[in-house]
């Protein structure tokens, strides 16, 4: 299964091509679109979620809410472009004033981006570089995530730290997650922690900073076995990470205890294994996070992320002006203070897409029949290993 995006941030549209979905699977755009709203909540938003209204059409690979098997078509609409026609036009002579941008944000794509691809404007390389293409990346994930869930694999996410501000995120029932994570404006299910973070973003803006923080993507219901330890390339750890690391702000990715596992002995990090009658064998701390080896083991994936302050800032940093070779404050575009809850949703999409990569590599099958019937011998020869071999 693969993907392939495309469109600009003030272009007409954001469009993926989806190749490899299996037939049958059932799928609506109403489903997609519960995601891509969720996206574009958050407090500390900017303009850009009072313009936009993100609905996906699904333009090819379906039929009647099933999918036949050909390559799925998605496209979302930019409801700007109507404000940015002449500027980003594909044909036509540019402008007189076409808002080129030679002042590069620093934290941002656009001085390395120019340099590799030789645009004196800048805005060649912010238009796609931009976070806006999360949108479409959420509608990929979303038809990933829907699929995943046909087999009871289930993702959440939570915030948990904005700006300094740390959550108590011990408790991570599932069961929870709508009455708390999915009300709260910070995606915090933490109160007292989320009046604070709202206090700093508010504070952020008033200075004209913004403002990173963490999140944790968890998924249930995931059968060992997949990904490898086989090669390199094949162990889902590293899938994972990359997959995180790849969203935009993005700077480190920890599985399970993470970093802090580095503090701690072995006796204290690894999962010990126990072996009794009525639950066969099993292990009572999932420290691993879900993974060992580069597979999946059977316990609940946990995934972390910490996400830098985002590089466009109202108070501008000192930079340079490529055109007039001089000093001067970086370019400023419309911009969020905080969208650590954005990308945690985000986050669900990337994950819920290599998971299902991984998920298809280890039951194949074309149509989602095929894929049941493998899917039904596997975990059942498991839940046998592990309940009755050795008896």
């Amino acid at each position: 299964m693969r993907y392939l995006s495309a469109g600009e941030s003030h272009g007409p549209c954001l469009t993926a091509i989806i190749e490899g979905l299996p037939a049958g699977l059932e799928l609506s755009a109403a489903l997609i679109n519960k995601h891509l709203k969720r996206r574009q909540q958050g407090y500390g938003r900017g303009g850009r979620m009072a313009i936009e209204s993100d609905r996906v059409e699904i333009l090819s690979g379906l039929r009647y809410n099933r999918a036949i098997g050909s390559p799925l078509t998605l496209q979302i609409q930019n409801r700007d472009w109507e404000n940015w026609q002449e500027i980003m036009a594909p044909e036509g002579e540019p402008p007189a004033d076409n808002r080129a941008v030679t002042r590069p944000r620093p934290g941002h794509a656009d001085l390395a981006g120019g340099l590799k691809y030789d645009h004196h404007d800048l805005r060649l390389v912010l238009e796609r570089s931009s976070a806006r293409e999360t949108a479409i990346r959420v509608a990929v994930g979303s038809v990933a995530r829907i699929f995943l869930e046909h087999f009871k694999i289930l993702i959440y996410s939570r915030v948990i730290a904005i700006g300094g501000v740390e959550a108590f995120y011990g408790d991570d029932d599932p069961a929870r997650y709508k009455e708390t994570v999915e009300v709260s404006p910070l995606r915090c299910a933490d109160p007292e922690a989320e009046k604070k973070m709202l206090e700093a973003i508010e504070k952020a803006k008033e200075k004209g900073d913004t403002l990173g923080g963490v999140f944790e993507v968890s998924v249930t219901g995931l059968p060992p076995g997949l990904g490898s330890h086989v090669q390199p390339d094949r162990r889902l750890d590293g899938r994972l990470c990359g997959a995180l690391a790849s969203i935009q702000a993005i700077k480190g990715v920890e599985v399970g205890a993470g970093f802090n596992a580095a503090a701690l002995p072995g006796s204290a990090v690894h999962d010990a294994l126990a072996l009794e009658k009525d639950m066969g064998i099993y292990r009572s701390t999932n420290r691993a996070g879900g993974l060992e080896g580069g597979i999946t083991n059977g316990e609940k994936l946990i995934l972390r992320a910490a996400m830098k302050p985002i590089p466009t800032l109202a108070r501008a940093l000192d930079s340079v002006d490529l055109a007039a070779r001089a000093n001067a404050p970086g370019a400023f575009e419309r911009s969020d203070v905080c969208a650590v809850p954005a990308a945690a949703v985000v986050a669900e999409a990337a994950v819920a897409w290599e998971l299902a990569v991984a998920f298809r590599e280890k039951f194949g099958g074309d149509f989602m029949e095929e894929i049941e019937a493998s899917f039904r011998f596997y975990t059942g020869r498991i839940k046998s290993r592990l309940l009755q071999e050795g008896d």
